[in-house]
Protein backbone atom coordinates (compact mmCIF):
# COMPACT_ATOMS: atom_id res chain seq x y z
CA UNK A 1 0.00 0.00 0.00
CA UNK A 2 1.24 3.47 -0.98
CA UNK A 3 0.76 5.46 2.06
CA UNK A 4 1.38 8.81 0.46
CA UNK A 5 -1.96 9.11 -1.45
CA UNK A 6 -4.72 9.68 1.08
CA UNK A 7 -6.10 13.36 1.56
CA UNK A 8 -4.36 13.83 4.68
CA UNK A 9 -0.96 13.15 3.13
CA UNK A 10 -1.05 16.96 1.57
CA UNK A 11 0.13 18.13 4.83
CA UNK A 12 3.43 15.69 4.94
CA UNK A 13 4.06 16.42 0.76
CA UNK A 14 3.77 20.17 1.78
CA UNK A 15 6.35 19.93 4.57
CA UNK A 16 8.82 18.42 2.49
CA UNK A 17 8.05 20.22 -0.86
CA UNK A 18 7.11 23.57 0.32
CA UNK A 19 6.85 24.59 3.99
CA UNK A 20 3.95 27.86 4.26
CA UNK A 21 3.90 30.63 6.48
CA UNK A 22 0.40 30.94 5.22
CA UNK A 23 -1.09 27.66 3.73
CA UNK A 24 -4.71 28.07 5.53
CA UNK A 25 -5.92 31.87 5.90
CA UNK A 26 -8.82 33.42 7.06
CA UNK A 27 -10.68 37.19 9.26
CA UNK A 28 -10.38 36.70 12.83
CA UNK A 29 -12.13 40.24 14.30
CA UNK A 30 -11.21 41.91 11.76
CA UNK A 31 -7.67 41.23 10.55
CA UNK A 32 -6.37 38.01 7.88
CA UNK A 33 -4.74 35.04 10.34
CA UNK A 34 -2.17 32.56 9.11
CA UNK A 35 -1.82 29.24 9.25
CA UNK A 36 1.57 27.82 8.53
CA UNK A 37 1.71 23.96 7.33
CA UNK A 38 3.59 22.99 10.75
CA UNK A 39 0.88 24.66 12.80
CA UNK A 40 -1.75 22.57 11.15
CA UNK A 41 -0.45 19.38 11.19
CA UNK A 42 -0.07 19.82 14.97
CA UNK A 43 -3.86 21.14 14.91
CA UNK A 44 -4.98 17.99 12.86
CA UNK A 45 -2.83 15.82 14.61
CA UNK A 46 -3.73 17.07 18.04
CA UNK A 47 -7.78 16.96 16.92
CA UNK A 48 -7.46 13.03 15.72
CA UNK A 49 -5.89 12.55 19.49
CA UNK A 50 -8.56 14.48 20.70
CA UNK A 51 -11.27 13.02 19.08
CA UNK A 52 -10.22 9.39 19.49
CA UNK A 53 -10.49 10.21 23.74
CA UNK A 54 -13.68 11.09 23.08
CA UNK A 55 -14.02 7.31 21.75
CA UNK A 56 -14.50 8.12 18.17
CA UNK A 57 -12.98 5.06 15.71
CA UNK A 58 -12.68 3.92 12.01
CA UNK A 59 -14.05 0.35 14.05
CA UNK A 60 -12.98 -2.38 11.22
CA UNK A 61 -12.69 0.72 8.27
CA UNK A 62 -16.01 -0.37 6.57
CA UNK A 63 -18.64 2.58 5.34
CA UNK A 64 -21.10 1.27 7.51
CA UNK A 65 -18.84 0.56 10.84
CA UNK A 66 -16.56 3.92 10.75
CA UNK A 67 -18.14 6.24 13.17
CA UNK A 68 -19.70 9.63 11.46
CA UNK A 69 -19.31 12.88 12.06
CA UNK A 70 -20.86 15.77 10.74
CA UNK A 71 -20.23 19.16 9.68
CA UNK A 72 -21.97 22.38 8.80
CA UNK A 73 -19.89 25.44 8.73
CA UNK A 74 -19.18 28.36 6.53
CA UNK A 75 -15.56 27.98 4.50
CA UNK A 76 -13.08 28.67 7.42
CA UNK A 77 -9.45 26.71 7.86
CA UNK A 78 -11.23 24.95 11.11
CA UNK A 79 -13.18 22.91 8.24
CA UNK A 80 -10.26 21.48 7.21
CA UNK A 81 -8.47 21.00 10.31
CA UNK A 82 -11.47 18.85 11.42
CA UNK A 83 -11.92 17.04 7.52
CA UNK A 84 -8.55 15.65 7.98
CA UNK A 85 -8.35 14.86 11.74
CA UNK A 86 -11.40 12.52 11.09
CA UNK A 87 -9.96 10.56 8.13
CA UNK A 88 -6.59 10.24 9.98
CA UNK A 89 -8.51 8.06 12.21
CA UNK A 90 -10.55 6.53 10.11
CA UNK A 91 -13.76 8.02 10.60
CA UNK A 92 -15.86 9.54 8.28
CA UNK A 93 -17.35 12.98 7.26
CA UNK A 94 -20.44 14.06 6.94
CA UNK A 95 -20.62 17.58 5.09
CA UNK A 96 -23.71 19.42 5.74
CA UNK A 97 -24.63 22.61 3.59
CA UNK A 98 -25.46 25.48 6.26
CA UNK A 99 -28.56 26.19 4.31
CA UNK A 100 -30.20 22.51 4.45
CA UNK A 101 -33.88 23.12 5.70
CA UNK A 102 -34.35 21.18 8.59
CA UNK A 103 -36.38 17.97 7.59
CA UNK A 104 -32.68 17.40 5.32
CA UNK A 105 -30.68 18.20 8.44
CA UNK A 106 -32.74 15.50 10.23
CA UNK A 107 -32.75 12.81 7.53
CA UNK A 108 -29.03 13.18 7.00
CA UNK A 109 -28.07 13.13 10.73
CA UNK A 110 -30.69 9.54 11.11
CA UNK A 111 -29.37 8.21 7.92
CA UNK A 112 -25.66 8.36 8.83
CA UNK A 113 -26.27 7.52 12.84
CA UNK A 114 -23.98 10.81 13.38
CA UNK A 115 -21.76 10.62 16.71
CA UNK A 116 -20.63 14.14 16.98
CA UNK A 117 -21.41 17.35 14.98
CA UNK A 118 -18.91 20.52 14.46
CA UNK A 119 -21.35 23.74 13.96
CA UNK A 120 -19.83 27.05 13.26
CA UNK A 121 -22.18 29.14 15.51
CA UNK A 122 -25.11 29.68 17.64
CA UNK A 123 -27.25 29.90 14.59
CA UNK A 124 -26.12 26.18 13.31
CA UNK A 125 -26.03 24.68 16.42
CA UNK A 126 -29.74 25.66 17.08
CA UNK A 127 -30.11 24.12 14.02
CA UNK A 128 -28.60 20.71 14.86
CA UNK A 129 -30.34 20.59 18.28
CA UNK A 130 -33.34 21.33 16.99
CA UNK A 131 -32.87 17.97 14.03
CA UNK A 132 -31.28 15.94 16.46
CA UNK A 133 -34.25 15.98 19.32
CA UNK A 134 -35.24 12.18 18.63
CA UNK A 135 -31.05 10.86 17.40
CA UNK A 136 -29.92 8.56 19.87
CA UNK A 137 -26.50 8.08 17.97
CA UNK A 138 -25.40 11.89 18.86
CA UNK A 139 -23.02 11.95 21.39
CA UNK A 140 -22.55 15.96 21.56
CA UNK A 141 -21.81 18.86 19.17
CA UNK A 142 -19.38 21.32 18.99
CA UNK A 143 -18.93 25.14 18.18
CA UNK A 144 -15.53 26.92 16.41
CA UNK A 145 -17.05 30.01 17.22
CA UNK A 146 -17.69 30.77 20.89
CA UNK A 147 -21.21 30.22 21.91
CA UNK A 148 -22.55 31.02 25.57
CA UNK A 149 -23.58 27.31 27.08
CA UNK A 150 -21.37 25.10 24.05
CA UNK A 151 -19.31 23.06 24.07
CA UNK A 152 -16.23 24.59 22.38
CA UNK A 153 -13.80 22.59 19.33
CA UNK A 154 -10.76 23.65 21.88
CA UNK A 155 -12.28 21.05 24.45
CA UNK A 156 -11.66 18.05 21.64
CA UNK A 157 -7.88 19.48 21.54
CA UNK A 158 -7.46 19.49 25.27
CA UNK A 159 -8.21 15.43 25.37
CA UNK A 160 -5.18 15.07 23.71
CA UNK A 161 -2.49 13.02 25.22
CA UNK A 162 1.08 12.15 24.41
CA UNK A 163 -0.28 8.35 24.38
CA UNK A 164 -3.83 9.24 22.03
CA UNK A 165 -1.29 11.21 20.24
CA UNK A 166 0.80 8.15 19.41
CA UNK A 167 -1.86 5.57 18.80
CA UNK A 168 -3.59 8.05 16.46
CA UNK A 169 -0.13 7.98 14.42
CA UNK A 170 -0.05 4.08 14.07
CA UNK A 171 -4.03 4.46 13.08
CA UNK A 172 -3.05 6.86 10.59
CA UNK A 173 -0.15 5.12 9.27
CA UNK A 174 -2.27 1.76 8.21
CA UNK A 175 -5.55 3.40 6.76
CA UNK A 176 -5.74 2.22 2.94
CA UNK A 177 -6.13 4.24 0.26
CA UNK A 178 -9.53 2.21 -0.28
CA UNK A 179 -11.33 3.15 3.15
CA UNK A 180 -14.16 5.94 2.61
CA UNK A 181 -13.07 9.11 3.72
CA UNK A 182 -16.16 11.33 3.28
CA UNK A 183 -20.40 10.26 2.66
CA UNK A 184 -21.63 12.98 0.88
CA UNK A 185 -25.65 13.51 0.46
CA UNK A 186 -26.64 15.01 -2.42
CA UNK A 187 -30.95 16.26 -3.11
CA UNK A 188 -32.40 12.79 -5.52
CA UNK A 189 -35.22 13.52 -7.60
CA UNK A 190 -37.53 12.01 -4.96
CA UNK A 191 -36.33 14.77 -2.87
CA UNK A 192 -34.93 12.26 -0.46
CA UNK A 193 -30.89 12.66 -0.34
CA UNK A 194 -28.39 9.99 -1.05
CA UNK A 195 -25.25 9.43 0.20
CA UNK A 196 -22.63 9.48 -2.20
CA UNK A 197 -19.43 7.03 -0.62
CA UNK A 198 -16.14 8.55 -1.88
CA UNK A 199 -12.77 6.91 -0.50
CA UNK A 200 -9.24 8.55 -0.54
CA UNK A 201 -8.41 7.03 -4.04
CA UNK A 202 -11.67 8.47 -5.78
CA UNK A 203 -10.85 11.99 -4.31
CA UNK A 204 -7.35 11.73 -4.52
CA UNK A 205 -7.24 10.70 -8.21
CA UNK A 206 -9.60 12.98 -8.94
CA UNK A 207 -6.88 15.82 -7.34
CA UNK A 208 -4.19 14.48 -9.50
CA UNK A 209 -5.67 13.95 -12.58
CA UNK A 210 -6.72 17.95 -12.47
CA UNK A 211 -3.67 18.91 -11.11
CA UNK A 212 -2.33 17.23 -14.38
CA UNK A 213 -4.65 18.57 -17.07
CA UNK A 214 -5.51 21.94 -16.33
CA UNK A 215 -2.62 21.85 -15.47
CA UNK A 216 -1.57 22.99 -12.14
CA UNK A 217 1.43 23.70 -11.73
CA UNK A 218 3.58 23.97 -8.05
CA UNK A 219 3.00 27.35 -7.34
CA UNK A 220 4.08 28.36 -3.10
CA UNK A 221 4.00 32.49 -4.31
CA UNK A 222 0.14 31.97 -5.86
CA UNK A 223 -2.68 32.91 -3.59
CA UNK A 224 -6.26 31.83 -3.92
CA UNK A 225 -9.65 33.26 -2.79
CA UNK A 226 -12.38 30.32 -1.33
CA UNK A 227 -15.90 31.24 -0.86
CA UNK A 228 -18.02 27.73 -2.80
CA UNK A 229 -19.23 25.59 0.19
CA UNK A 230 -16.71 23.41 1.19
CA UNK A 231 -19.19 20.69 1.82
CA UNK A 232 -19.77 20.58 -2.15
CA UNK A 233 -17.26 18.10 -3.19
CA UNK A 234 -15.70 20.29 -5.71
CA UNK A 235 -14.50 23.02 -3.61
CA UNK A 236 -13.20 20.56 -1.09
CA UNK A 237 -11.56 18.64 -3.73
CA UNK A 238 -9.76 21.76 -5.24
CA UNK A 239 -8.52 22.70 -1.38
CA UNK A 240 -6.38 19.44 -1.77
CA UNK A 241 -5.36 20.28 -5.17
CA UNK A 242 -3.86 23.56 -3.82
CA UNK A 243 -2.12 22.25 -0.81
CA UNK A 244 -0.84 19.18 -3.33
CA UNK A 245 0.39 22.70 -5.35
CA UNK A 246 2.05 24.74 -1.94
CA UNK A 247 -0.90 27.40 -3.32
CA UNK A 248 -2.07 29.79 -0.10
CA UNK A 249 -5.68 29.50 0.52
CA UNK A 250 -7.61 32.52 2.20
CA UNK A 251 -11.22 32.02 3.10
CA UNK A 252 -13.39 34.86 1.82
CA UNK A 253 -15.78 36.14 5.58
CA UNK A 254 -18.80 35.66 3.00
CA UNK A 255 -20.33 35.77 0.02
CA UNK A 256 -21.02 39.52 0.35
CA UNK A 257 -17.14 40.19 0.69
CA UNK A 258 -15.97 38.58 -1.75
CA UNK A 259 -15.56 41.82 -3.58
CA UNK A 260 -13.60 43.24 -0.81
CA UNK A 261 -11.33 39.99 0.03
CA UNK A 262 -10.33 40.14 -3.28
CA UNK A 263 -9.25 43.47 -3.22
CA UNK A 264 -6.96 42.64 -0.31
CA UNK A 265 -5.36 39.38 -1.20
CA UNK A 266 -5.35 39.92 -5.10
CA UNK A 267 -5.07 35.86 -5.75
CA UNK A 268 -4.28 34.67 -8.48
CA UNK A 269 -7.26 32.78 -9.04
CA UNK A 270 -10.93 31.36 -7.46
CA UNK A 271 -13.39 28.50 -8.56
CA UNK A 272 -17.23 29.61 -8.73
CA UNK A 273 -20.32 28.89 -10.49
CA UNK A 274 -21.86 30.71 -13.39
CA UNK A 275 -24.41 32.84 -11.26
CA UNK A 276 -22.00 34.45 -9.22
CA UNK A 277 -19.98 35.37 -12.24
CA UNK A 278 -23.37 36.27 -13.71
CA UNK A 279 -24.09 38.75 -10.44
CA UNK A 280 -20.07 40.18 -11.16
CA UNK A 281 -21.19 40.88 -14.72
CA UNK A 282 -24.65 42.57 -13.44
CA UNK A 283 -22.76 44.75 -11.48
CA UNK A 284 -20.41 46.00 -13.96
CA UNK A 285 -22.87 46.66 -16.29
CA UNK A 286 -24.66 48.90 -13.62
CA UNK A 287 -21.82 50.92 -13.05
CA UNK A 288 -21.60 50.80 -16.63
CA UNK A 289 -25.20 52.59 -17.24
CA UNK A 290 -24.29 55.45 -14.69
CA UNK A 291 -20.81 56.14 -16.94
CA UNK A 292 -22.53 59.51 -19.35
CA UNK A 293 -21.09 61.07 -22.65
CA UNK A 294 -17.86 59.72 -23.88
CA UNK A 295 -16.82 57.17 -21.04
CA UNK A 296 -20.51 55.83 -21.47
CA UNK A 297 -19.93 54.82 -25.51
CA UNK A 298 -16.31 53.98 -24.82
CA UNK A 299 -17.82 51.12 -22.09
CA UNK A 300 -20.82 49.84 -23.83
CA UNK A 301 -18.27 49.75 -27.24
CA UNK A 302 -15.97 47.76 -24.97
CA UNK A 303 -17.96 45.42 -24.36
CA UNK A 304 -19.79 44.86 -27.61
CA UNK A 305 -16.10 44.24 -29.24
CA UNK A 306 -15.32 41.83 -25.84
CA UNK A 307 -18.91 39.82 -27.20
CA UNK A 308 -17.55 38.64 -30.33
CA UNK A 309 -14.30 37.09 -29.37
CA UNK A 310 -13.31 33.79 -29.77
CA UNK A 311 -9.62 32.13 -28.42
CA UNK A 312 -9.82 29.64 -31.26
CA UNK A 313 -9.42 32.17 -34.23
CA UNK A 314 -7.94 35.14 -34.84
CA UNK A 315 -9.81 37.74 -35.75
CA UNK A 316 -7.50 39.98 -37.59
CA UNK A 317 -5.42 43.51 -37.33
CA UNK A 318 -8.72 45.06 -36.84
CA UNK A 319 -10.42 43.32 -34.43
CA UNK A 320 -7.18 42.73 -32.35
CA UNK A 321 -6.54 46.35 -32.19
CA UNK A 322 -10.01 46.86 -31.05
CA UNK A 323 -9.84 44.52 -28.33
CA UNK A 324 -6.58 46.28 -27.76
CA UNK A 325 -7.76 49.46 -26.81
CA UNK A 326 -10.94 48.00 -24.68
CA UNK A 327 -8.35 46.01 -22.53
CA UNK A 328 -6.29 49.35 -21.83
CA UNK A 329 -9.33 51.71 -21.26
CA UNK A 330 -12.08 49.70 -19.53
CA UNK A 331 -11.33 46.24 -18.96
CA UNK A 332 -7.95 46.67 -17.28
CA UNK A 333 -10.60 48.45 -14.36
CA UNK A 334 -12.31 45.66 -14.25
CA UNK A 335 -9.04 43.15 -13.70
CA UNK A 336 -8.59 45.89 -10.93
CA UNK A 337 -11.61 45.29 -8.84
CA UNK A 338 -10.87 41.45 -9.11
CA UNK A 339 -7.36 42.54 -7.44
CA UNK A 340 -5.12 42.68 -10.66
CA UNK A 341 -3.75 39.00 -10.49
CA UNK A 342 -6.16 36.60 -11.98
CA UNK A 343 -4.56 34.23 -13.86
CA UNK A 344 -7.74 31.27 -13.77
CA UNK A 345 -11.17 31.35 -12.54
CA UNK A 346 -12.37 27.48 -13.01
CA UNK A 347 -16.81 27.54 -12.94
CA UNK A 348 -18.75 24.64 -12.70
CA UNK A 349 -21.98 23.19 -11.40
CA UNK A 350 -24.06 24.45 -14.13
CA UNK A 351 -23.79 26.13 -17.53
CA UNK A 352 -21.98 29.05 -18.11
CA UNK A 353 -23.55 31.59 -20.70
CA UNK A 354 -20.84 31.51 -24.01
CA UNK A 355 -21.65 35.29 -23.80
CA UNK A 356 -19.74 35.58 -20.55
CA UNK A 357 -17.04 33.64 -21.25
CA UNK A 358 -16.33 35.05 -24.12
CA UNK A 359 -16.15 38.68 -22.27
CA UNK A 360 -14.18 37.88 -19.39
CA UNK A 361 -12.02 35.97 -21.47
CA UNK A 362 -11.46 38.79 -23.70
CA UNK A 363 -11.01 41.11 -21.10
CA UNK A 364 -7.83 38.65 -20.04
CA UNK A 365 -10.10 37.14 -17.01
CA UNK A 366 -9.49 33.79 -18.02
CA UNK A 367 -12.60 31.77 -16.91
CA UNK A 368 -12.69 27.90 -17.75
CA UNK A 369 -15.73 25.61 -17.65
CA UNK A 370 -15.45 22.48 -16.00
CA UNK A 371 -18.21 19.79 -15.29
CA UNK A 372 -18.43 16.63 -13.51
CA UNK A 373 -21.22 15.19 -10.36
CA UNK A 374 -20.66 14.31 -6.80
CA UNK A 375 -20.38 10.50 -7.67
CA UNK A 376 -16.73 11.15 -9.85
CA UNK A 377 -14.93 13.45 -7.00
CA UNK A 378 -16.63 15.43 -8.87
CA UNK A 379 -14.51 16.48 -12.02
CA UNK A 380 -15.06 14.25 -15.66
CA UNK A 381 -14.15 17.49 -18.05
CA UNK A 382 -12.45 20.63 -17.81
CA UNK A 383 -11.82 22.90 -20.03
CA UNK A 384 -7.50 23.50 -20.71
CA UNK A 385 -5.20 26.85 -19.90
CA UNK A 386 -3.90 25.61 -23.65
CA UNK A 387 -6.04 27.30 -26.04
CA UNK A 388 -6.39 23.98 -28.34
CA UNK A 389 -8.46 22.70 -25.30
CA UNK A 390 -10.33 25.57 -24.45
CA UNK A 391 -13.58 25.82 -26.67
CA UNK A 392 -16.18 28.14 -24.77
CA UNK A 393 -19.80 26.66 -24.74
CA UNK A 394 -18.00 23.54 -23.89
CA UNK A 395 -17.13 21.75 -20.50
CA UNK A 396 -13.50 20.86 -22.38
CA UNK A 397 -12.26 17.58 -22.81
CA UNK A 398 -12.25 14.75 -20.34
CA UNK A 399 -9.77 14.78 -17.78
CA UNK A 400 -6.34 12.30 -18.15
CA UNK A 401 -7.20 9.17 -16.70
CA UNK A 402 -11.21 9.57 -16.52
CA UNK A 403 -12.96 6.76 -19.53
CA UNK A 404 -15.54 9.05 -21.11
CA UNK A 405 -18.33 7.64 -23.75
CA UNK A 406 -21.68 8.69 -25.01
CA UNK A 407 -24.59 6.36 -24.48
CA UNK A 408 -27.27 5.86 -27.40
CA UNK A 409 -29.45 8.61 -25.90
CA UNK A 410 -26.48 10.65 -25.57
CA UNK A 411 -25.94 10.26 -21.86
CA UNK A 412 -22.53 10.87 -20.35
CA UNK A 413 -20.97 7.58 -18.90
CA UNK A 414 -18.04 7.69 -16.93
CA UNK A 415 -15.22 5.16 -15.54
CA UNK A 416 -12.34 4.84 -13.99
CA UNK A 417 -10.90 5.60 -10.49
CA UNK A 418 -12.62 8.88 -9.57
CA UNK A 419 -16.31 6.91 -9.62
CA UNK A 420 -18.29 6.49 -6.59
CA UNK A 421 -18.03 3.60 -4.06
CA UNK A 422 -21.95 3.55 -4.49
CA UNK A 423 -25.03 4.86 -2.20
CA UNK A 424 -24.30 4.49 1.43
CA UNK A 425 -27.24 1.76 2.25
CA UNK A 426 -28.81 1.71 -1.18
CA UNK A 427 -27.25 -0.91 -3.48
CA UNK A 428 -30.49 -0.63 -5.10
CA UNK A 429 -29.90 3.06 -6.70
CA UNK A 430 -26.11 1.64 -7.13
CA UNK A 431 -27.40 -0.39 -9.09
CA UNK A 432 -29.10 1.45 -10.94
CA UNK A 433 -26.02 4.27 -11.51
CA UNK A 434 -22.95 2.28 -11.75
CA UNK A 435 -23.77 -0.60 -14.69
CA UNK A 436 -20.64 -2.45 -15.73
CA UNK A 437 -18.73 -0.12 -13.49
CA UNK A 438 -19.40 2.66 -15.60
CA UNK A 439 -21.04 5.73 -13.98
CA UNK A 440 -24.40 6.75 -15.71
CA UNK A 441 -24.32 10.43 -15.30
CA UNK A 442 -28.10 11.21 -16.04
CA UNK A 443 -26.51 14.31 -18.18
CA UNK A 444 -27.01 13.91 -21.99
CA UNK A 445 -23.95 15.11 -23.90
CA UNK A 446 -22.25 15.51 -27.58
CA UNK A 447 -18.93 15.60 -28.82
CA UNK A 448 -17.35 18.81 -30.05
CA UNK A 449 -14.07 18.63 -31.61
CA UNK A 450 -12.77 16.27 -28.84
CA UNK A 451 -14.74 18.81 -26.08
CA UNK A 452 -17.90 17.76 -24.82
CA UNK A 453 -21.01 19.89 -24.67
CA UNK A 454 -24.06 19.00 -22.05
CA UNK A 455 -27.15 19.50 -23.99
CA UNK A 456 -29.69 18.30 -21.51
CA UNK A 457 -30.60 16.37 -18.26
CA UNK A 458 -31.79 13.21 -18.53
CA UNK A 459 -34.52 13.11 -15.99
CA UNK A 460 -36.40 16.18 -14.68
CA UNK A 461 -33.91 17.31 -11.89
CA UNK A 462 -32.25 20.71 -12.43
CA UNK A 463 -29.68 22.74 -11.78
CA UNK A 464 -30.13 26.87 -11.11
CA UNK A 465 -27.01 29.00 -12.67
CA UNK A 466 -26.03 28.88 -8.98
CA UNK A 467 -25.11 25.34 -9.67
CA UNK A 468 -27.62 24.13 -6.75
CA UNK A 469 -30.30 20.95 -8.09
CA UNK A 470 -33.53 21.77 -7.65
CA UNK A 471 -36.23 18.20 -7.79
CA UNK A 472 -39.40 19.78 -9.13
CA UNK A 473 -41.60 17.01 -8.55
CA UNK A 474 -41.70 17.39 -4.45
CA UNK A 475 -42.74 21.15 -5.15
CA UNK A 476 -45.19 20.81 -7.73
CA UNK A 477 -46.74 18.24 -5.41
CA UNK A 478 -47.05 20.29 -2.30
CA UNK A 479 -48.30 23.70 -4.26
CA UNK A 480 -51.05 20.84 -5.40
CA UNK A 481 -52.56 20.44 -1.90
CA UNK A 482 -53.56 24.51 -2.29
CA UNK A 483 -57.51 23.93 -3.35
CA UNK A 484 -56.55 27.42 -5.89
CA UNK A 485 -53.75 25.15 -7.81
CA UNK A 486 -54.62 22.61 -10.69
CA UNK A 487 -51.35 22.23 -12.35
CA UNK A 488 -47.89 23.80 -12.03
CA UNK A 489 -44.51 23.04 -13.47
CA UNK A 490 -41.58 24.37 -11.98
CA UNK A 491 -39.42 26.11 -14.17
CA UNK A 492 -35.57 27.78 -13.78
CA UNK A 493 -32.99 25.26 -15.50
CA UNK A 494 -29.94 27.49 -15.56
CA UNK A 495 -31.71 30.44 -14.57
CA UNK A 496 -31.27 32.33 -11.58
CA UNK A 497 -34.20 31.22 -9.49
CA UNK A 498 -37.13 29.28 -9.40
CA UNK A 499 -40.20 30.37 -11.04
CA UNK A 500 -43.41 28.71 -11.60
CA UNK A 501 -46.30 28.21 -14.35
CA UNK A 502 -49.61 27.90 -12.62
CA UNK A 503 -53.04 26.60 -13.90
CA UNK A 504 -55.73 28.09 -11.82
CA UNK A 505 -58.66 25.97 -10.06
CA UNK A 506 -61.15 28.01 -12.16
CA UNK A 507 -63.99 26.63 -10.46
CA UNK A 508 -62.67 27.19 -6.22
CA UNK A 509 -61.46 30.79 -8.05
CA UNK A 510 -64.56 32.12 -9.36
CA UNK A 511 -66.56 31.07 -6.17
CA UNK A 512 -63.75 33.22 -4.17
CA UNK A 513 -64.49 35.74 -6.54
CA UNK A 514 -68.20 35.92 -6.34
CA UNK A 515 -67.74 35.79 -2.18
CA UNK A 516 -66.06 38.77 -2.50
CA UNK A 517 -67.81 40.26 -4.39
CA UNK A 518 -65.37 40.69 -7.47
CA UNK A 519 -66.81 41.09 -11.13
CA UNK A 520 -64.86 38.85 -13.94
CA UNK A 521 -66.03 37.82 -17.54
CA UNK A 522 -63.92 35.25 -18.54
CA UNK A 523 -60.48 33.10 -17.55
CA UNK A 524 -58.24 35.93 -19.25
CA UNK A 525 -59.95 38.11 -17.24
CA UNK A 526 -59.30 36.59 -13.92
CA UNK A 527 -55.63 36.09 -13.93
CA UNK A 528 -54.97 39.45 -14.27
CA UNK A 529 -57.05 40.99 -11.60
CA UNK A 530 -54.88 42.58 -8.78
CA UNK A 531 -56.54 40.91 -6.34
CA UNK A 532 -56.37 37.22 -7.68
CA UNK A 533 -52.67 37.89 -8.77
CA UNK A 534 -51.76 39.41 -4.42
CA UNK A 535 -53.66 36.04 -3.52
CA UNK A 536 -51.53 33.37 -5.52
CA UNK A 537 -48.49 35.54 -3.83
CA UNK A 538 -49.62 34.83 -0.58
CA UNK A 539 -49.97 30.94 -1.65
CA UNK A 540 -46.99 30.80 -2.91
CA UNK A 541 -45.45 32.48 0.49
CA UNK A 542 -47.05 30.22 2.66
CA UNK A 543 -46.15 27.19 0.94
CA UNK A 544 -42.63 28.52 -0.14
CA UNK A 545 -41.66 27.97 4.12
CA UNK A 546 -41.65 23.73 3.33
CA UNK A 547 -38.55 24.45 0.84
CA UNK A 548 -34.87 25.48 1.01
CA UNK A 549 -34.25 28.87 -0.19
CA UNK A 550 -32.87 27.70 -3.69
CA UNK A 551 -35.96 25.38 -3.82
CA UNK A 552 -38.45 28.91 -3.43
CA UNK A 553 -40.84 29.95 -6.76
CA UNK A 554 -39.66 33.51 -6.49
CA UNK A 555 -41.72 34.70 -9.59
CA UNK A 556 -44.91 33.23 -11.75
CA UNK A 557 -47.26 32.84 -14.18
CA UNK A 558 -50.88 32.64 -13.92
CA UNK A 559 -52.18 30.23 -17.38
CA UNK A 560 -55.75 30.48 -18.30
CA UNK A 561 -55.87 26.82 -19.70
CA UNK A 562 -55.50 23.50 -18.11
CA UNK A 563 -52.88 21.06 -19.89
CA UNK A 564 -54.12 17.87 -21.22
CA UNK A 565 -53.78 14.58 -23.20
CA UNK A 566 -55.56 16.26 -25.96
CA UNK A 567 -53.75 19.71 -26.01
CA UNK A 568 -50.39 17.26 -26.25
CA UNK A 569 -49.32 18.72 -22.78
CA UNK A 570 -49.58 15.12 -20.77
CA UNK A 571 -48.90 11.54 -21.40
CA UNK A 572 -52.02 9.43 -21.42
CA UNK A 573 -50.61 8.68 -17.44
CA UNK A 574 -51.18 12.07 -16.82
CA UNK A 575 -47.82 12.80 -16.46
CA UNK A 576 -46.61 16.33 -17.82
CA UNK A 577 -44.80 16.75 -21.30
CA UNK A 578 -42.31 19.39 -19.54
CA UNK A 579 -40.01 19.51 -22.94
CA UNK A 580 -44.09 20.52 -24.71
CA UNK A 581 -45.09 22.74 -22.14
CA UNK A 582 -41.91 24.27 -22.01
CA UNK A 583 -42.10 25.17 -25.81
CA UNK A 584 -46.07 25.83 -25.77
CA UNK A 585 -45.19 28.86 -22.70
CA UNK A 586 -42.15 30.17 -23.98
CA UNK A 587 -43.23 33.63 -23.86
CA UNK A 588 -45.29 33.13 -20.34
CA UNK A 589 -41.29 31.28 -19.01
CA UNK A 590 -39.89 34.12 -20.89
CA UNK A 591 -41.49 36.72 -18.85
CA UNK A 592 -41.07 35.71 -15.42
CA UNK A 593 -36.81 35.71 -15.81
CA UNK A 594 -37.49 39.44 -17.67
Amino acid sequence: MENNKRLFDCIEYQLTHFPKEDMLNAKEDGSWKAYSTQQLQNLVDTLSAGLLQLGVAGNDMTAEEADKIAIISNNRPEWMIADMAVQQIGAILIPIYPTTSLAEVEFILNDAAVKYVFVSNSEMLHKVQDATVNLSSLKGIYTFDTVENAHHWNEILALATPDAKEKALQIKSRIPTSHIVTIIYTSGTTGTPKGVMLSHENIYTNVQFSKESFPFEDRPDWKVLSFLPLNHVFERMVMYIYMYSGISIYYAESVDTIGDNLKEIKPNGFTTVPRLLEKVFEKIMQKGNELTGLKRRLFFWSVSVAGKYDNQTNAGWWYNLQLAIANKLVFSKWREALGGNISFIVTGGAACQTKLLRIFNAAKIPVYEGYGPTENSPVVCVNRKATSGHKFGTVGPPLNGVELKLADDGEILVAGPCVMGGYYKRPDLTAETIINGWLHTGDIGVWDEGNIKITDRKKELFKTSGGKYVAPQPIENKFKESPFIEQIMIVGAECKFVGALIVPSFSTLEQWLKDKNIPFTNNADIIKHPTVVAHYESIILSYNTFFNRVEQVKKFTLLTKEWSIDGGEMTPKLSMKRKVILEKCKEEVERIYE
